[in-house]
């Protein structure tokens, strides 16, 4: 079946002569100063996202929605964020005073719009509305793991909301030149913005794509869309309304989180039925690796090891590997490879393969120290497996911020076998910790990860363990393949120091956004 085609739509001419745009800035409240880096006019932009760290966090978004607009501040653009007020954030924003309500919203309950700052120093608009966000349990589900009824409504106001500050009727003197969407939850923000006369443009950051906020087709108009948007050619998904769809079809620009991610979800497989639409989007898709926090990740002074150390000196990792294996009841040999695993318990991060070949691994031997929760048959499994090998199997169910960081620290590997990973954190922070990583090769896992061989490892540039093929064989053969290396103490030292050299500072991400913003702005 041939794939659909799709007419996209721009806020800003492509044909625009130089006048006309700077006209667009001036509307759009520019800032004609220099922003004292590269002679360029500042821009402004509001990032619109779901969460952010750490008022509100459920994964990788939270980080992000913390640290780009952070770094994007730090080079010049004066980036403001836009979060909802749900209960745990608002505990935290109680000084935060009210620059403007929204009380004749069609469809929506009133609400206000709070401003203030993050610890960070970022500026933060939280949407402050009691009916839609004042509740227990998490930001897109109750106490009991269920979706919100109200969640189309919920996110809807967060895009409404979005493209109305993005827009000539702002109620506020700040103006942005454009908006930043992340995910389905501000993924309305462009359509709305391309029914909303003399609108800036968006661009839609992807997070992950198996995620869209489909809802039932009448959620269209009860949201103050046109019926005519309800097409292929709009927000229609398979006879659905949705919010990813909608961000994606409208953005003048799509960006994902890392390079390789962005050819993948052009395809079947990785595509959630997307690909054709991004297929005919991909001169304006751009993939962009996240960064991580090289503060908080540093095992020069990470507060939560027991020694510190550096690529000059990775002495202490011997001391982390010993309080790792005390901590969780492995037996403290100091010669056994220790492999360590931070994630999730899901069929996305692989670790049922892991799983299986377990008891295999135990007759190289290494030792397994797992950290995670999920699925609750991957959960009894884990525990099965530390039960019938104490000492050589650690497992323990739920998070601990002190002991994710003790174990990048102290495992000779670190084990992240996704099947898909649209950018992938933990693979970056086991490098800076010269953990090296072991992973499958699929989205940010092979842009950060670069494969250990002969010729990788004598030019500098081998960064850990890479394996092609989503099969317990090919994992296990993997891992054989590490432990093979790391009897080699010479080679396996001069890998950890290449992990420890790679650069993974949200700056570069961020510089890599602005050049994003500028192509959308000069359009």
């Amino acid at each position: 079946m041939t794939e659909p085609r799709y007419t996209v739509r721009h806020y800003v001419s492509q044909d625009c002569d130089d006048a006309q745009l700077m006209m667009n800035l001036m509307v759009f409240g520019a800032s004609h100063t220099k922003d004292g880096s590269d002679g360029l006019v500042k821009m402004r932009v509001l990032f619109a996202a779901s969460e952010v760290a750490p008022l509100i966090k459920t994964g990788g978004l939270a980080d992000v929605g913390a640290a780009l607009p952070a770094a994007l501040r730090a080079i010049g653009v004066d980036v403001r964020v836009l979060l909802p007020g749900y209960t745990v954030v608002m505990a935290q924003c109680q000084s935060y005073d009210v620059v403007t309500t929204f009380s004749t919203l069609v469809g929506f309950p009133p609400a206000r719009l709070l401003s203030g700052k993050m610890a960070n120093g970022v500026p933060l608009f939280v949407l402050d509305c009691p009916a839609l966000y004042q509740r227990d349990g998490g930001p897109y589900q109750d106490a009991h793991g269920n979706d919100w009824p109200d969640n189309a409504k919920r996110f809807g106001l967060l895009s409404k909301v979005a493209a109305l500050l993005g827009g000539r009727a702002s109620p506020l003197a700040w103006h942005p030149n454009l908006v930043h969407c992340n995910d389905w939850q501000t993924g309305l923000t462009p359509a709305y913005l391309h029914f909303q006369q003399g609108a800036v443009p968006s661009i839609m950051t992807l997070h992950n794509l198996a995620f869209q906020g489909n809802f039932p087709a009448e959620t269209v108009q009860t949201l103050g869309l046109p019926a005519s948007s309800l097409n292929m050619e709009g927000l229609e998904f398979h006879g659905f309304m949705s919010f990813l769809k909608a961000g994606m079809f409208y953005a003048d620009h799509i960006t994902t989180v890392s390079p390789n991610y962005a050819k993948e979800i052009q395809q079947d497989e990785l595509g959630f039925g997307m690909q054709g639409l991004l297929a005919d989007r991909n001169h304006e898709l751009t993939g962009i690796l996240n960064g991580i926090d090289v503060d908080e990740w540093n095992a020069a002074s990470d507060p939560y090891l027991v020694k510190h150390y550096n690529s000059n000196d990775l002495s202490g990792k011997a001391t982390n590997k010993q309080a790792v294996q005390k901590r969780l009841g492995l037996n403290p040999d100091p010669d056994v490879p220790l492999l360590g695993v931070v994630s999730r318990f899901t069929h996305q991060k692989g670790l049922d393969l892991l799983l299986e070949i377990a008891p295999r691994l135990m007759d190289l031997p290494v030792q397994l120290a797992m950290l995670g929760s999920g699925d609750a048959a991957m959960q009894q499994a884990a525990r099965d497996l530390s039960e019938r090998y104490p000492g050589k199997i650690a497992v323990m169910i739920g998070f601990s911020e002190a002991l994710s960081h003790q174990i990048e620290a102290g495992a000779d590997m670190f084990i992240m076998p996704s099947r898909f990973e649209p950018c992938g954190l933990n693979q970056m922070y086991s490098q800076r910790y010269g953990t090296p990583p072991i992973v499958h090769a699929t989205g940010g896992l092979s842009d950060s990860v670069v494969d250990c061989t002969p010729q990788t490892l004598v030019d500098g540039s081998a960064s850990g363990f890479v394996f092609s093929g989503m099969t317990a064989n090919n994992l296990s053969n993997t891992i054989q393949r590490a432990i093979r290396l790391y009897r080699e103490r010479k080679d396996w030292q001069a890998l950890c120091k290449n992990c420890m050299a790679k650069d993974f500072s949200w700056e570069t991400s961020a510089k890599a956004y602005l050049d994003v913003y500028r192509k959308v702005l000069g359009r």
